[in-house]
């Protein structure tokens, strides 16, 4: 990374509010105690869905921003999300791979989920969830590039140059990015798909540990040439509390 900054990029939330915060408390603490670097956040797309609070999680992720440098890149799910309000048969789709729990943190009910028609569900869309909300996740990045690192939702397209991605792929790609293990234009820092532990394969550092499902968030920390984890972690208990290192202690 170039001298003088530190990086922080953040795996998919998927709507754990309670991770979440804990992570941003631990790194605003590391930023109070750093005094003269310029720090950097990256979130890695996929704030909604699956987890209890995505509307929670936006407007968390709204609110740092105004007080730090946060840039966040659009995942598979924000797409979703957004295709949802296009028409009924996206609603369909989104609802079904983890877009009911989003409805629900933005006020629909359980039981309205249950006994509405998808019409009637996607009539109502527009008004569960602002203009200035959708505005917002359309405007999610979906490639940042710094030092010898690239940060995407999902991967990249080893067969294209950086510059000749298509975004289906960076939102969406799996099987032929993770299976390459040949070098890259860039060591790619990504999301997207679920490892029990951080993935670093030379070319490409995988992050997402499943936060909806285990109760880990995970943070990458690239400052010059030294890389290390941060891992918020929710106890049996519900209490969240933030690790060095992704090895259970």
């Amino acid at each position: 990374m170039p001298d003088g900054t530190r990086y922080y990029a953040i795996g998919d939330i998927h709507g754990r509010l309670d991770l979440f915060d804990a992570m941003i408390t631990a790194i605003e603490a590391e930023i109070a105690g750093a005094a003269g670097i310029e720090h950097r956040i990256i979130l890695l797309g996929d704030l909604v869905d699956r987890g209890a609070d995505s509307a929670g999680v936006v407007e968390r992720a709204r609110t740092w921003q105004q007080s730090r440098d946060v840039r966040i890149l659009a995942g598979n799910h924000e797409d979703m999300f957004l295709q949802a309000f296009e028409k009924p048969e996206a609603l369909r789709h989104f609802l079904k791979h983890g877009g009911r729990e989003t409805m629900l943190s933005y006020g629909l009910s359980t039981r309205q989920l249950s006994t509405l028609s998808l019409e009637d569900i996607f009539a109502r869309l527009p008004h569960l969830v602002s203009q200035a909300t959708r505005d917002y996740i359309a405007g999610f990045e979906t490639m940042i590039r710094a030092g010898d690192y690239v940060f995407v939702h999902a991967g990249i397209d080893p067969a294209r140059s950086l510059d000749d991605q298509k975004r289906s792929d960076l939102l969406w790609i799996r099987e032929r990015f993770l299976n390459h293990e040949g070098p890259l234009e860039k060591v790619v820092v990504h999301g997207h798909t679920i490892f029990n532990q951080v993935m670093d394969c030379g070319n490409r550092i995988g992050i997402d540990t499943g936060a909806f499902r285990s109760g880990v968030l995970t943070a990458l920390v690239l400052e010059g040439d030294q890389r290390r984890i941060l891992q918020a972690r929710a106890g049996d208990r519900g209490v969240v509390e933030v690790f060095h290192g992704d090895r259970p202690q």
